[in-house]
């Protein structure tokens, strides 16, 4: 419980030095969901390897370890936030109902669910206007958000998130997807040639979201 306690210590912090909204969460045992809306280009970036560099030395020193702890780079993929933030947000806290950890998703307490279906706790996290406009009151929104969970994500959503994050791609239809590729300099489908920029997808800010895994 304690490492769970500072790792989200830590993540408050970093967020409020970087100016990022965490909109959802899930800490797992071995792996983190988040989704994030950058105040400026970097930003997640920089909360990431702040983050991650603060929790390694805390579980280097507690455990008497040494060397790395996560696997690589984080991944981030760009949320069309109108038509999946919602259903990112299911993905988020479903997982440790998928990984058989719990039965029902209030019965993890390492997630943002409680927050968004039973308004208890998680008051730094930041309500989305999407999750806002499910009612017009606390108890309204989270009695909405609750009816979200009677269901279960559908394969083609799963396929389409894991797809997306794995590959840094973007999760959004057509027209967003061509939105972003004219703020990137590209053609849609087709990579610019040359040296690639270095303000990539997960450096994007604005209305968009980053669903950093």
């Amino acid at each position: 419980d304690e490492d769970y306690q500072c790792y989200l210590h830590w993540l408050r912090a970093y967020l409020e030095k970087y100016q990022c909204a965490l909109h959802a969460y899930v800490l797992m045992t071995n792996h983190v969901h988040l989704l994030v809306t950058p105040g400026k280009a970097g930003s997640v970036s920089r909360l990431m390897q702040s983050l991650g560099r603060r929790y390694v030395q805390y579980i280097n020193r507690q455990y008497r370890r040494s060397g790395t702890l996560w696997e690589g780079r984080f991944k981030a993929s760009l949320v069309q936030a109108e038509t999946y933030l919602l259903i990112c947000s299911r993905y988020i806290e479903l997982n440790p109902v998928r990984a058989q950890m719990v039965a029902q998703p209030q019965d993890y307490r390492w997630s943002s669910y409680r927050r968004h279906a039973m308004n208890e706790g998680g008051e730094w996290l930041t309500d989305h206007p999407v999750y806002s406009g499910l009612g017009a009151t606390a108890a309204a929104r989270a009695l909405a958000y609750q009816g979200l969970f009677r269901t279960e994500l559908d394969a083609e959503d799963l396929t389409t998130i894991r797809g997306a994050t794995n590959r840094s791609g973007i999760m959004g239809d057509e027209r967003f997807r061509e939105e972003i590729a004219v703020m990137l300099g590209r053609k849609s489908g087709a990579k610019k040639k040359g040296r690639p920029r270095r303000n990539g997808i997960s450096e994007l800010s604005g209305e968009q979201q980053e669903l950093g895994l």
